[in-house]
């Protein structure tokens, strides 16, 4: 947050839609009205990023209370973790047509409502129904398809910089409810602390009123670095078959299916399974509760830097390399995580938090820069369905780890599955062809609009 707030406070405001030059932009002494936008973004994706932040400190909680099993619990997870990425493309062409600030308000609701009505369940349909089905469309609706939408519109120079920031949001929500819910379910109970995180996301509601703003038209003002003012365009129609248009076009691409299948290995080796599964395995091996909870914040601070890192090398190194080496070094730390756990916090553990936080989303940036690039106009949609995939992949991970551990009362062999999996990620990235070599159109799926 930090950061953001002190990237915020260097940029210049261009109120009017008039014909700009760059020395104009970089010159101007008030804050650009694409900052404002981007911190209104930011604080959204907090709130959202608190919910997610929840399943791995209250697995054990339920477990205790309704006698549900892992693969039980962890099937809400999958529940939630797969809406989160299926309803992300959808949602893309829902804020083409009624606006992000739309969206994104009514998903903040959704998300409240959803984990606030956990409290009265008795029935693990019900958990499936709540922290399933109602808070994964609500994150969904505001998932990185979101972020593609916001520096799409709003930002020509520093995009790759941009979608760093914003991508942390979901670690810095992380690293601001984490250690809270960790704490209040031990302390309080799980219902406790499934009020907090419905609270935080309707504090977050007045914000995106305020600040968020669907175009630069729509204020007087042009996207930050752009040199004339762009027309905003029609709303459109046909939400779904925008959508699925969209990937019908895109999936007659290869560079759409490496990127799909590289990101699908990413979600399953974080939010699939480190993020839901890290707690209960550490543990299971004498670690207390809140000290892993602690530690996996302690992954969302680092990944703030990593990933804001990352969007300042995607704006100057080919995105294709950065993704071969990020999958390729996560797989080799989740390789190594299993002998790391014990009661205690020993300097082993502590250098796999710390590299694999500056890792953990770090792939985003250049995901989102090779959709725009190849797919042009459509990238938002585009990314939006590579998301999916991402979230099918952790949806998987989330809920086949927990039958691993009830099979064999280990998640050993689910850190080693996600490792080998990681490298080929890594060899779907470098795989891409570049720009130049590739034998296919480029923006194939910018000349087909709905």
């Amino acid at each position: 947050m930090a950061a953001f707030l002190h990237i915020l406070a260097l940029r210049p405001l261009v109120r009017r839609p008039v014909i700009l030059h760059p020395h104009q932009v970089a010159t101007g002494t008030r804050v650009h009205r694409a900052w404002f936008v981007a911190f209104a973004a930011f604080i959204a994706l907090v709130g959202a990023a608190g919910f997610r932040a929840a399943p791995s400190v209250l697995i054990d909680p339920l477990h205790q209370e309704f006698g549900w099993s892992t693969a039980t619990i962890s099937a809400a997870v999958s529940i939630n973790l797969l809406l989160y990425g299926l309803i992300s493309p959808f949602a893309a062409a829902l804020m083409e047509r009624l606006g992000m600030r739309r969206v994104v308000g009514g998903a903040l609701v959704l998300v409240a409502a959803g984990s606030g009505l956990t409290v009265f369940m008795t029935a693990s349909w019900q958990l499936l129904l709540c922290w399933g089905v109602l808070v994964g469309t609500g994150t969904g609706s505001m998932a990185l398809a979101f972020v593609a939408t916001v520096t799409g519109r709003w930002f020509v120079r520093q995009r790759g910089l941009v979608s760093g920031v914003l991508t942390a949001a979901g670690a810095a929500g992380q690293l601001v409810f984490l250690p809270v819910i960790a704490s209040l379910a031990t302390n309080h109970g799980w219902r406790s602390a499934a009020l907090t995180v419905a609270g935080g996301a309707l504090v977050v509601v007045p914000f995106v009123l305020v600040f968020l703003r669907d175009h630069p038209t729509d204020v007087g003002t042009t996207a930050y670095g752009a040199t004339e003012s762009e027309e905003k365009p029609a709303p459109t129609r046909g939400t779904a078959r925008r959508a699925l248009t969209v990937l019908r076009d895109a999936a007659k691409t290869r560079v759409f299916w490496l990127l799909a299948g590289g990101f699908a290995i990413c979600g399953a080796s974080t939010n699939g399974l480190v993020g839901t599964h890290f707690v209960p395995a550490a543990h299971e091996h004498g670690m207390p509760p809140t000290t892993a909870a602690s530690l996996l914040a302690l992954v969302g601070v680092f990944d703030v830097a990593g990933t804001i890192a990352s969007g300042w090398f995607t704006d100057r190194i080919d995105p294709r390399w950065l993704l071969g080496g990020y999958y390729f070094l996560r797989g080799a730390s989740l390789l190594l995580l299993p002998h790391l756990f014990a009661p205690t916090t020993e300097p082993p553990m502590w250098a796999f938090i710390v590299f694999y936080g500056l890792d953990w989303v770090a792939t985003v940036p250049p995901t989102v820069a090779l959709a725009r690039e190849r797919f042009g106009l459509t990238g938002p949609i585009v990314f939006g369905w590579v998301f999916a995939s991402h979230q099918i992949g952790a949806s998987i991970a989330a809920y086949g780890a927990g039958v691993i551990h009830d099979e064999i009362g280990s998640y050993d062999l689910a850190w080693y599955l996600a490792g080998g999996l990681c490298g080929l990620a890594a060899l779907f990235s470098l795989a891409i062809p570049s720009v130049v070599a590739q034998g296919e159109p480029r923006n194939i799926v910018l000349t087909r609009r709905a």
